[in-house]
This record gives C-alpha cells, sequence and structure tokens, in this order.
C-alpha cells in the first residue's frame, strides 16, 4: 500500500537520468512543482533545449545522485535504470524508476487540476492507463476556479464566527458544495 500524499518540493535539488520523450516528460513535471532538475543523458530530446534545466551531455555516473531529493531513472537501458535506482535508494532520495516502478519509491499520479484543485489518481504500476481515463473523468467533474473561491472564502468567514453560527455557515456550504457536485446531501461531516 501506497501513501498518498502532496509534496511540497519547490527549491529541491533532482536529477533526471535519460534524454527521452519519458524523461521530458517526468522533467517537466519536477519543473512545475518548482525543483531545480539537472538532466544527464548522451543524447536529448530536443524539447529540452527549452527548458530550465542544467543539461550534462554524457552517461550516467554513481555520484551523479550526490546531493539530490528527487531522482528519476528514464533511459531506454533497464541496467542504467537499476542502478540509478539502487544508487539513490541508498542516499535515501525519493526514486521514481520509470521502466520498473516496483523498484523506486516514488510513482506519478495522472493529476487533473483546476484552479488550486489537485486531484491524484493512481493505480499502482499495473495500470498507468487506467488511471490517466479516471482523471480524465474526475477533471469532468471538477468546478470551476471562480466557485473554488467562492467556497473558499465562505469558509475563511465562517471560521471567524462564533462557534454556533460557525457550524451553521459551514453546513450550509457543505450542503451547496455536495450539491454542486451532485453528491446527496447527508455525507461525511
Amino acid at each position: 500500500m501506497s501513501l498518498a500524499a502532496f509534496l511540497d518540493l519547490s527549491g529541491e535539488a533532482a536529477l533526471v537520468v535519460g534524454g527521452g520523450r519519458t524523461a521530458l516528460r517526468r522533467t517537466r513535471l519536477l519543473l512545475e512543482a518548482g525543483l531545480h532538475v539537472t538532466v544527464v543523458a548522451p543524447t536529448l530530446h530536443p524539447d529540452f533545449a527549452g527548458l530550465p534545466v542544467q543539461v550534462e551531455c554524457r552517461p550516467y555516473a554513481p555520484s551523479d545522485v550526490q546531493g539530490r531529493r528527487v531522482v528519476v531513472a528514464a533511459t531506454d537501458n533497464p541496467a542504467v535504470n537499476d542502478a540509478v535506482a539502487t544508487d539513490a535508494r541508498a542516499l535515501g532520495a525519493l526514486v521514481n524508476h520509470a521502466g520498473d516502478a516496483g523498484r523506486g519509491n516514488l510513482r506519478f499520479p495522472a493529476v487533473s487540476r483546476r484552479g488550486s484543485v489537485q486531484v491524484a489518481v493512481s493505480t499502482g504500476r499495473e495500470l498507468p492507463l487506467l488511471a490517466q481515463a479516471l482523471s480524465e473523468r474526475v477533471s469532468a467533474l471538477l468546478p470551476d476556479e471562480a466557485a473554488v473561491e467562492a467556497w473558499a472564502a465562505r469558509r475563511e468567514h465562517a471560521l471567524t464566527l462564533a462557534p454556533a453560527e460557525r457550524e451553521h455557515e459551514l453546513a450550509a456550504l457543505r450542503r451547496e458544495i455536495r450539491a454542486a457536485l451532485a453528491l446527496p446531501l447527508g455525507g461525511a461531516a
């Protein structure tokens, strides 16, 4: 069983080993999360040129994982990916093994975003295509950003009220949110 969590890793050092399409996708995810990314690969997909990453065009060396909080092994060589994962895990890094998720300790879920709302879906390593399809379905259910912002403002205001009035306002907000999402009104408190 995995621990589902959202981590704030902004400003942390990350390493991506590999220069193909998978490495490019993972690099973009890390950049979106605010990590400082170094990419090590003998050759790179042309789209790496437009990314704010440090590039080292050479084969992987075990010392590359030193000082990295997040490491992605995404080459087309299983032996290199295994070595990267082993080296990084030995140092306590979060490791994503693109070829064999079970060899790492970090998996990237399919994510749906709308404004400040994020929903992540993972099926484990067996069915990433199902996770993506579920994420697309969830995306269609997400409320628009203006509604989320209005609900957040109402909640913040309710928290400033006296206890009885606060509970009344929060209950009304809960009913409104559940109705907007076409859920039964009696759900979890």
